[in-house]
């Protein structure tokens, strides 16, 4: 007796549709069983998910008897009405027929196919690494939007846009394994305000000095850091609302993708695009990641504005404090949409903060049992972000605490 098996090939298939497995085998022999396996674990584990067996079943004796041709054409079939992404992966139809010399050897033979099962992403979101950031007026710095794609597989294809154009960049290696940030640091150079460069530093070649930028052309954008030097800022400087950067003309990015396996058998993609930050031409860009997938009608995207911060809105509780109290003095929000996150720094104008401090970092200022000492003092909030900064002031009012009694000298007069 003979015996041939083949599987139909499948197309790629998404989440959620019906898929129906067809096994066709061609045999003169007598049929013995059917038998569907899912191969799990690399081959090693093999779990049955169908079985027909023809001693059982009226319907194939009774096709064996009415025989009117030598051999017979079969097909098995098994349906999976909603596939998931667990159902992705290798399956085999094992056939055994009766060997028609003996009637007691079963001939055995077996076809495969794999079901490859996609899944469109299920979330994007972009947002700015390396946040809060503080905005520097001295110093260009680095700027990286890192765009996060979850629940796809395979993995996406990831790029951004910057005001509904596609961006052009450099790409990046991966990072090595087990690296800390997916954003690339110190690639591009410190282009330093022309105002503020120290006469030593601007006088090429000076006895004592040597250059201080490197001999030999870097690659575009990934000059060398230098070493940090102590500058003499310019007070006119202080007083400029953006710095007057040494740009080149467009600005160089530079763009990594990278991802990661998630134990649900999905990807997670991340992509980062870092450019020197310009805030005289960034502020109130559009960027936009975009990602297109097989299992994407159309592509996904995710958007944000850079934004500097502009009038924050400051709110202190009680509204009416008295000795004794502890007040809160918060940062509701703005008057525009800030992206990114802004770094908070409240300090108190002319002294120290209650606590002793210079400075304290945050979105809140608490100030624990304040004394009557703090009556009419001012404190300021700076907001920041890498694009700009901003101050606002609030005065902090003390009343006298009825609750307090008075010393005997007060109640004398």
């Amino acid at each position: 007796a003979y015996l041939t098996v083949s599987i139909e090939p499948l197309p790629p298939v998404v989440v959620g549709d019906a898929v129906t497995l067809k096994c066709n085998f061609k045999t003169d022999g007598k049929m013995r069983e059917i038998v569907w396996y899912r191969v799990t674990d690399g081959g090693t584990i093999k779990q049955k998910i169908f079985t027909f067996d023809a001693m059982f079943s009226t319907n194939f004796s009774q096709m064996e008897n009415y025989r009117k041709r030598e051999d017979l054409v079969y097909q098995s079939t098994v349906r999976l009405p909603e596939v998931r992404i667990s159902d992705n992966g290798p399956y085999e139809c094992h056939v055994g027929i009766y060997d028609r010399a003996t009637r007691e050897k079963v001939v055995l033979a077996s076809g495969n196919v794999f079901l490859n099962v996609m899944a469109p992403p299920t979330s994007i979101s972009v947002l700015a690494a390396d946040t809060p950031a503080p905005f520097s007026r001295y110093q260009a710095q680095n700027f990286t939007l890192v765009c996060v794609v979850s629940g796809g597989k395979p993995a996406p294809l990831v790029y951004f846009k910057r005001d509904g154009e596609p961006i052009e960049a450099t790409p990046l290696p991966e990072p090595p394994v087990g690296a800390g940030s997916w954003a690339p640091r110190n690639l591009l150079h410190r282009d330093l305000d022309d105002t503020k460069v120290p006469k030593s530093l601007a006088a090429d070649g000076e006895p004592g000095m040597g250059n201080p930028f490197p001999t030999a052309d870097p690659p575009r954008g990934l000059a060398a850091e230098r070493d940090s030097v102590t500058e003499s800022i310019p007070e006119t400087v202080v007083s400029r609302e953006f710095p007057r950067w040494v740009h080149m003309a467009e600005p160089i990015y530079y763009f990594r993708h990278t991802h990661a396996p998630v134990s649900d058998g999905t990807v997670e993609a991340r992509a980062t695009l870092t450019w020197t930050l310009n805030p005289q031409i960034d502020n109130e860009a559009l960027f936009s990641c975009e990602v297109k997938h097989p299992a994407l009608s159309m592509p996904m995207q995710s958007e944000v504005t850079l934004v500097a911060p502009k009038g924050p809105k400051i709110m202190m509780t009680p509204t009416r404090a008295h000795v004794g109290d502890t007040v809160r003095i918060l940062v509701q929000g703005f008057q525009n949409e800030v992206f990114p996150e802004p770094l908070f720094t409240w300090t108190r104008v002319g002294s120290r903060l209650l606590d002793g401090s210079a400075e304290h970092d945050g979105k809140e200022l608490v100030l624990e049992r304040v004394p009557a000492e703090l009556n009419g003092s001012m404190y300021r909030c700076t907001a920041q972000n890498p694009l700009g900064s901003t101050d606002t002031h609030t005065r902090l009012i003390v009343f006298e605490n009825p609750n307090i009694p008075r010393g005997p000298e007060d109640s004398n007069g």
